[in-house]
């Protein structure tokens, strides 16, 4: 039941926060009721179980009328007279005292300007701000405090302002249009010059592939075909090589050529044939 409760009082406090503003630390608005209860119960230090159900540190504040009521119940309410004085005073701009429900309804107004949780124990004052957009309410039970759950006037104001807010006025429906006019214009004026730029650069691209002359006047060099890699053709074989190696196949050696003499022939002197007279 514990943890079901906290979770409650979490859900709470988030819904008071994106509703409505309040941010931490909270303040709590007490009044005589309050205080004495906790002192009677002795749930103390304040600060500190108020702390615990709305999950961040707090601020307690009363009025000066709600310290001067306490005042005027006599000695049973001493103590807690006492310990009223010591919190922090909201500001209460009536000149002559008023009784504690008017001050802290006069605090709170119309919609509860300072953010405020109000802590009491009288249920006709709750039941009051339940009628009245961002004012949460506390209160406790014996030795147990508990923060009240959003009144279903509460929830149906916060459902009619974000009707309000989703549907577009006159004014804004017209602000809108210019903006989404001027809009239009410039995504169009940009795919404009989006697209001449790319233009541009397929003609740079093209004319860079096939060698022609672009506007700047420099005439790329065409790539032509190549004859193949000569490191990878086979060498042509030279004609005295060839017949060396020929030779070689044969068996016959320059050398022993060169040794081999060739055959004289001798031949008669003309003295030596004609006959002697």
């Amino acid at each position: 039941m514990k943890v079901k409760k906290q979770k409650w009082h979490r859900r709470a406090v988030r819904f008071y926060m994106a509703c409505f503003g309040f941010r931490e630390p909270f303040k709590i608005l007490c009044d005589g009721t309050f205080v004495h209860h906790l002192l009677t119960n002795g749930i103390t230090p304040a600060d500190t179980a108020l702390a615990n159900i709305l999950g961040a540190s707090v601020k307690i504040f009363t009025t000066r009328c709600v310290v001067a009521e306490l005042k005027r119940l006599g000695s049973s309410y001493s103590d807690s007279h006492d310990v009223a004085r010591n919190l922090i005073t909201a500001r209460c701009d009536h000149e002559k005292q008023k009784s504690a429900v008017a001050c802290i309804s006069e605090v709170i107004g119309e919609n509860n300007p300072e953010h405020f949780f109000v802590a009491t124990q009288d249920a006709e004052l709750r039941n009051k701000f339940h009628q009245i957009p961002g004012v949460p309410s506390i209160y406790a039970l014996r030795n147990a405090l508990f923060l009240e759950r959003p009144s279903t006037f509460q929830q149906e104001f916060v459902k009619a302002a974000e009707e309000r807010w989703s549907h577009l006025g006159d004014l804004e429906y017209k602000i809108l249009k210019k903006k989404r006019v001027g809009t239009d214009e410039a995504r169009d004026s940009f795919d404009a010059n989006e697209n001449k730029i790319l233009e541009t650069q397929d003609l740079k691209s093209y004319s860079k592939r096939k060698g022609t002359v672009t506007k700047d006047g420099i005439k790329f060099k065409q790539n032509k075909a190549k004859g193949p890699n000569p490191l990878s053709c086979k060498k042509k074989k030279i004609q005295g090589s060839a017949d060396a190696a020929s030779r070689k196949e044969s068996g016959v050696d320059d050398s022993t050529r060169s040794r081999s003499r060739k055959r004289k022939r001798s031949r008669k002197s003309k003295s030596t044939t004609e006959p002697i007279v």
